[in-house]
Order: C-alpha cells, then structure tokens, then sequence
C-alpha cells in the first residue's frame, strides 16, 4: 500500500481515473440503456407504464441505496475486494435477466442483483480518485465521470441493434459479458494510505476509558493497518463514529436535503425521455440518437465544469457552479413537454445532457469540500444511498401520471420544479452561511468581542461551541492579526 504525506495528484492517480472511467460506462452508463429496453418490456409481458417503470427505478435505488456497504467493504476489507465483487455480482443480474419470464423476475435480477453490483463498485471507485488528487480533483472527477456519457453515446445505439439483432434477451445477454470489465477495473484500484487517514488511532489512544494495557499493544501497531479495529469492541465503535461523524455537520446536512430533491427531478427523464420521443413520433433509431447525443455532451459537461471549477477564479465558487447546473436541467424539465418534434429535442438533448453532465461531476467535488478527503469515501456513501429513495418512487409516480393523465406533461414538470427546488434550498443555505460570516466579521472587528473571545491564544469554548469548524478558524486567524498588530 503506497504512503504519501498527500494526495499525488498524477502517477497512478491517472490510472485511478481510467479505472473509474469504467467503473462509470459500467455502470451509469448500463443503468441509462435499460430505458431502451422499456419499450420491449412493456410489449413483452403487456404491462403499464408505472409497473414497467419499477424496474428502472430498482436498478437505481439498489444502487444508490447499497452504497455505503460499498464505503464499508472499501474502508473495512479493500476496494479491489469489493469492485471485483460488484462486478461478478452485476454480470450475474443481467445474465439471469435474459431469462425473465415475468417482470418479477426482472425485478429481483435486473434490479436488486445488479444494482447491488453496481453499489459495490460505484462509491468506492468515486472515492479512489479523490484520494489521489487534490490540486486537480475537479479536472480528474470530470475525466472520470465522463464515462456515463461517453458510455451512454457508445452504448445507446449498440443496444439498440443488439435488440434488433438478438431480440431484448440476447442484448442483456451481451451487457452481462460486458459489466464483468469492472473485475478488471477492481484490480488496478491500489490502495493509498494518506497522513490525515493516520490520525484515528493516535486519538482512540489518548480516550481515558482504553486501559494502560490495551494502550501500549496498540501502540505496537501501524496505525493506518486495520488491524487496529479488531483489537477491541470499543476501538471498532469509536473508530466506526469517527467515519460518519460528519453526519452532524450543519453544511452536509444541507447538501444532504438538496440531493433528494435533485435525485427526484433527475431520474425519470432518462426512463421516459426514449417513450416520450415515440410518442410524439420519433423514430426508433432518432430516439435512440437523443439518448447518444445526451451521453456524448454529458462528456464535455464533464470534462469542461471540471477544468473551469479547478481554475483559480471559480474554485471558491464549486458550490454555486453546482446548483447553477443543477437549477438548469430543471428549467429544461419544464420546457420539454413543449417539444414535440425531433429537431427541437435535439437541442433539449444538448442542453440537459451538459449541465447534467456539469453537476455529476460536481458532486463528490463539492462532498470533499464539505467533509473533507478523509471521510470522503464514507460520506459519498450516504449522499448516493439519499439517491435511492427518489431514484425507487420518482419513475413509477411519473408513470402513474402518464397513465392518468395520458399525457408526459405532468410528470415532466413535477421533475423540473424538483430539481429547481433543490437548487434553490442550497442557494439560500450559501447565502445564510455568507450572513453569518459578516456578522463574524463585524464582531471580530469590535475590540470587546475580541478580548472576550482571546484568551492566552485560544478561543473561549463558550464562544464557539456552536459556530462550525471554518468560522471557528476564520475567527481564530482574524483575532490573531489584531494581537500582532
């Protein structure tokens, strides 16, 4: 296991990226094609929109809501482990699809078995790439999450002819051979151990409840090895705490809100945005071409918002950028039940597929600068698995709405304002947090509250017990200045 005093930010790293890159195709990518094969299910086995629909959103909740097992496996065993796990047990799902006899079938296979896979590979595969960068994490996050769109462009027109081809059994069939390259990817994932990852075990060793003894074996041990954990029942506790403590952090908290909304507004346009383009008279093969033209500007969504929010400018800003992205796929929503014919959808493809393309990036971008590097892997973990609710009723509402309405118009607007929403709420947390900061600054700048808060170079507790840890150090440097002038 490679040691470094911090992130690398190049070397392996790169390769990092590139396994991610195909953890994303893998994944993502094969999660979005299912919606190809909506049409032929709901022929198949002559079921309804909302019943079809369930599938498609078992896949993603199964994904999103297994994610932090996949945190656990990857913090607790290795993520090698646990992505070559996620792969056989994703290739095993689609396998066993090809021989559904009945959308229960496809329930348990397509959607539990598979999106189980997908959750053991999809977080911790994330994650890696945040550990070996730092300077340039935005730039690496959006080469690798490229891979959803990259894999979306490819993937949507080849299983469009294999189903052509080999009818919808043999195309799964197909997909279950391909997903088994996340093995490949599990085995390039070297782990990294960094400085801030070493500092659990020295804090466990100075609780008052370790005894003497206990101390002094653990002390005989590396502290970043595992092995620590299992030398004790509390030790497991304490250090299993110090992974989710960023629980209670008032900005994740909020972030944490803001992704259900956005998961909800997100997810049912790449179920129905194949059926709505039929509807309205779309040719199979032009339906199919949407969904390429969304995955292959998802890419430049990707790789572009990630540059520019590593660039010195925009850097402070990841937050904004984010919910600017996000607020601009909901106005697409909104405007998209209004587009009836192919030319004026390709547009809406581009559109939505780059700032889609934008956020995703963003996403564990924006969790490190909340939670930090260290906890990283464990906090990505709970904002997908907050995905998997919205991800699991979002489809099925919306098309229980097409069923009853006979139109996409209502479930195309619900998801738009949602994801508005989720813009919106963030937006309003930053502009709160800037408030609170100026009013800091203006207490700082009155010499009383100086004097009160400095005492022997340290902040009274009484001041700061509920101001979050920048403020504390925001108060600290400024206080600091004022004593040396």
């Amino acid at each position: 296991q490679a040691r470094h005093a911090g992130p690398p930010d190049g070397g392996w790293g790169w390769m990092i990226v590139a396994g991610c890159f195909l953890v994303t195709i893998c994944t993502r990518a094969v999660t979005r094609c299912i919606s190809i094969f909506f049409v032929e299910f709901q022929a198949y086995f002559g079921q309804d929109y909302a019943r079809t629909a369930w599938i498609h959103s078992i896949v993603d909740c199964a994904t999103m809501l297994c994610a932090p097992l996949g945190s656990l496996i990857s913090n607790h065993v290795s993520c090698q482990v646990g992505i070559m796990l996620g792969g056989l047990l994703a290739s095993a799902g689609l396998i066993l699809s090809s021989f559904a006899t009945s959308l229960e079938h496809l329930y348990l296979s397509l959607g539990v078995l598979t999106g189980l896979g997908f959750a053991l590979c999809y977080s911790p595969a994330i994650a890696m790439v945040g550990k070996y960068f730092n300077k340039r994490k935005a730039l690496a996050y959006g080469i690798a999450m490229s891979g959803s769109g990259i894999g979306t462009f490819i993937l949507a027109p080849v299983v469009q002819l294999l189903i052509e081809q080999f009818s919808w059994r043999g195309a799964l069939l197909i997909l279950g051979g391909f997903v088994l390259n996340l093995c490949v990817c599990g085995a390039v994932m070297r782990p990294i151990a960094l400085k801030e990852d070493c500092k659990t075990a020295p804090e466990f060793l100075e609780q008052d409840y370790v005894p003497e003894a206990q101390k002094r074996d653990l002390k005989r041990v590396s502290v970043c090895s595992p092995l620590i954990k299992a030398w004790s029942r509390e030790c497991l506790c304490y250090c299993s705490w110090k992974e989710y403590d960023f629980l209670l952090m008032p900005g994740f908290m909020v972030l944490a809100v803001s992704v259900l909304f956005m998961a909800y507004g997100c997810s049912p346009l790449f179920v129905y945005l194949v059926p709505y383009a039929l509807s309205v008279g779309v040719s199979h093969h032009q339906a199919a071409f949407l969904m390429s033209i969304l995955g292959v500007i998802d890419i430049i969504g990707n790789i572009t918002f990630g540059w520019l929010t590593d660039r010195r400018c925009l850097k402070k800003h990841r937050h904004f950028c984010y919910l600017f992205a996000v607020g601009m796929d909901g106005l697409c929503c909104l405007f998209l039940p209004v587009l009836q014919n192919f030319p004026l959808l390709v547009p809406f493809s581009f559109t939505f597929g780059y700032f889609d393309g934008a956020y995703v990036t963003l996403i564990p971008v924006v969790t490190a600068d909340v939670v930090g590097t260290s906890s990283l892997s464990s906090a990505l973990g709970v904002i997908y698995f907050l995905h998997a609710i919205p991800y699991l009723v979002s489809p099925p509402i919306a098309g229980w709405l097409v069923d009853t309405t006979g139109s996409y118009t209502a479930s195309f607007l619900l998801c738009g304002f949602s994801m508005i929403l989720s813009s919106t709420l963030l937006c309003f947390a930053r502009l709160a947090k800037k408030i609170k900061r100026t009013h800091l600054r203006s207490l700082a700048n009155d010499t009383g509250m100086k004097q009160h808060i400095w005492t022997n170079g340290a902040i009274a507790y009484s001041v700061t017990a509920e101001l979050d840890q920048k403020d504390v150090e925001f108060l600290a440097a400024d206080t600091n200045s004022y004593s040396n002038r």
